[in-house]
Formats: structure tokens, C-alpha cells, sequence
């Protein structure tokens, strides 16, 4: 199918726009557009992991501010900007250099939909973890999370039935946020976080309320209306609501699984390994969603359960009933090992496969002798 986007958002229209067209002309005709996407993507991880090295349990920021260095959150901001910029010229390289095909859309969409979570954990090492006077509890965090990935769900749910992706508005305004807030910790430090702004509020409420307001009153709403929009134009792209509704089965199924794991838990999960946990919320999410961009794609019918959801039951069963015991945290380890095992692996096969199928290579320009 023909790739189309749409993007209203003004201030990537106006103003990020013209920069990347500027960009674009210093990239070498002879890179290969998915190199750009998948370089964003490993700072992305690589500022990932060195943020964890200094903050594992998100409580750096809280208790002992100086733990992490200054030129880590400046070079957060770098990496963020990086990675945003790689992501939106990608997709501009690869018209220019006449490249364009369904595997660069779905490495792009599918490496997004793994780096959403990312920016998210990275930024919350810069609010930290809720110490009794500042900072965000573990269960807001996972709340915060859960409404970003549902997000950014709700703009492939809608291409999945409207064969448009309508490029949230959110996108743009929260990566020119997640840099303004490193290079404003990095400048100013933590403790920016931990004064009051306006009337007792800190600014990681107004963040919080931002995100929710712009998720539920902005986004989610505008899904919807290009949905029935598309209804009424009769150009949707599924007859029944039943297959209309399909691909929101499997997300929604993880994420009462996992949310009954962390209410449920025993030994309190969440608060013992919130960094694992929510590494593994996030792969596992980006693993049923590319399930339905790849649907979506080649317009085949997601299956009603990810088999995803089978291990995740069993392993959520045993944590809440208490047969895990004292190995509830040593079960999450593994588990989320595996899973992210599982998620690039799967990630390398679809990618193999499709350049196989396409005959074209993933990193390179050159096209594969044909066998």
C-alpha cells in the first residue's frame, strides 16, 4: 500500500520543518535511510543506558542531585535532538534518493514504536522518584507511560482503518519539550525540578497535566473524528466494527494483564524494580504493536491474541497468586530479558525477510544480485 501521512501540527509545519529541510541537503546521497533511522535509535538507547548507569531506581535526582553529571543531561538534549532530527529526515531522504519502500516505513514505525517508551523512562530520571517532599510515584510513572504507548496505538489504529497516519500533534511538542527539560536540568540542575513554579505546583505536574489533557482532549478525540470521518466518506478500510475494533484487543488485553500485576504484586513489583518493569512494558507494547503496523501494512487481519499474552498470563498468574514467592523479582529479571530477546529478534527476522522479499538491502543503497 501507498504511504501516506498527514501533519497539521504548526510548529512542525512552520518551524521544524524548514530546519530539516536545511538538514537534509549535508546527508550524503550514498546513505542508506534506514541507517538514519536506526542510528537515532541506538543514541536513543545508548543515552538510555548511560542514564540508568547513574540513576538505576529513579531516585538520583531526589536524593543526592550532584549523582548525575551535568554533561549528562546536556547530552541527553544532544542525543534527543539527534535522534528527532534522524527521524524526521529519514523519511525525506529516502524520496530523495528514490528509496522508498514498505521496509523503510516499517522500521521507521517499528523502531518508533520501541523508542516511545524509551524518551519516556530516559525523562523520568529527570523528575525522579517520589521521596516524600518531590519527585513522581512509581504509579504515576506507569500511568504516564501507559498513556503515551496508548497514544501512540491510537494514531496506527487509525491508520490501520483510515490507511492515513495522521501525525499526532503530540510528537513534535513533546521532543522539543524533552530538550528543552535536559538542557534546562542541565543549566540549572535537579533541583529546578523540586521548586514550586506557580501556587505549589512543580513543573512535572504541569507535565503531567499537559500529557493528559493533550492524550485525552486533543489526540484521542481527533482519532476518532478522522475515523468517522472516513466512515462517512466511506473510505474506511475494514466493513465491520468487529475488525474495525481487532487491533485494540491484544493492547488492551497487556495492559489490564500488567496493571493487575502491579496492583496485585506482593512484593510490590513496580516500587522493588520500577526500571525493569517498565523496560519490559515498553518492548512488549512495541512488539504487539508492530504486530498491527505490519497488519496494517499489508492489509491482513491482526489475530485477536498476541502470543505474547499467554507467558505474560502465566508469569502474572504465579506472581499475584504468590507461587512465586521470594523469586518474584529474579522472574521479572528473566522475564523481561527474554521478552526484549524475543523483540529483537523478531525484529531482525521481519527485517531479513522483507529485504529478502523486496530484494533490497537493509543498510545499503546497492541493490542484491538477483540469485
Amino acid at each position: 500500500s501507498q504511504y501516506s501521512a498527514v501533519d497539521t501540527n504548526p510548529l512542525s509545519v512552520y518551524i521544524m520543518q524548514p530546519i530539516w529541510n536545511k538538514i537534509i541537503k549535508i546527508v550524503p546521497l550514498w546513505i542508506a535511510p534506514n541507517l538514519l533511522t536506526f542510528s537515532g535509535f541506538v543514541m536513543i538507547l545508548f543515552n538510555y543506558f548511560l542514564i540508568s548507569f547513574y540513576d538505576w531506581d529513579y531516585t538520583a535526582s531526589g536524593t543526592s542531585p550532584g549523582l548525575v553529571p551535568t554533561w549528562v543531561w546536556l547530552f541527553s538534549a544532544f542525543t534527543t535532538f539527534c535522534a528527532y532530527a534522524l527521524d524526521s529526515i529519514d523519511g525525506k531522504h529516502a524520496r530523495r534518493t528514490q528509496s522508498s519502500t514498505p521496509l523503510g516505513e516499517l522500521f521507521d514505525h517499528g523502531l518508533d514504536s520501541w523508542a516511545t517508551s524509551i524518551f519516556v523512562l530516559s525523562f523520568f530520571s529527570v523528575c525522579s522518584r517520589d521521596n516524600g517532599k518531590t519527585g513522581v510515584s512509581v504509579y504515576t510513572m506507569y500511568i504516564y507511560l501507559s498513556i503515551v504507548l496508548f497514544n501512540f496505538m491510537c494514531s496506527h489504529w487509525e491508520k490501520y482503518n483510515t490507511g492515513v497516519l495522521f501525525l499526532p500533534w503530540g510528537y513534535d511538542i513533546s521532543q522539543v519539550v524533552l530538550i528543552a527539560a535536559y538542557l534546562l536540568t542541565g543549566i540549572g540542575g535537579v533541583e529546578v525540578w523540586q521548586k514550586p513554579l506557580l501556587f505549589g505546583y512543580y513543573i512535572t505536574d504541569v507535565l503531567v497535566v499537559l500529557l493528559i489533557g493533550f492524550s485525552l482532549f486533543l489526540s484521542f478525540p481527533q482519532t476518532l473524528y478522522n475515523i468517522h470521518r472516513a466512515h462517512l466518506k466511506k473510505t474506511l478500510k475494514n466493513d465491520s466494527l468487529y475488525e474495525g475494533l481487532l487491533p485494540l484487543v491484544s493492547p488492551l488485553l497487556l495492559f489490564i494483564l500488567l496493571t493487575v500485576w502491579v496492583v496485585l504484586s506482593p512484593s510490590n513489583i513496580l516500587a522493588k524494580q520500577p526500571r525493569l518493569f517498565l523496560w519490559m512494558v515498553g518492548v512488549a507494547f512495541s512488539n504487539v504493536i508492530c504486530k498491527v503496523i505490519i497488519c496494517q501494512m499489508s492489509s491482513t487481519r491482526p489475530e485477536l491474541f498476541h502470543w505474547f499474552l499467554f507467558p505474560l498470563a502465566l508469569v502474572v498468574y504465579a506472581a499475584v497468586s504468590g507461587l512465586l514467592g521470594r523469586m518474584e523479582e529474579a522472574v521479572l529479571g528473566v522475564f523481561t530479558a527474554l521478552v526484549t530477546a524475543a523483540h529483537v529478534h523478531y525484529g531482525v527476522c521481519v527485517g531479513r525477510q522483507l529485504s529478502e522479499h523486496l530484494n533490497i538491502y537493509i543498510f545499503s543503497l546497492k541493490k542484491r544480485v538477483q540469485e
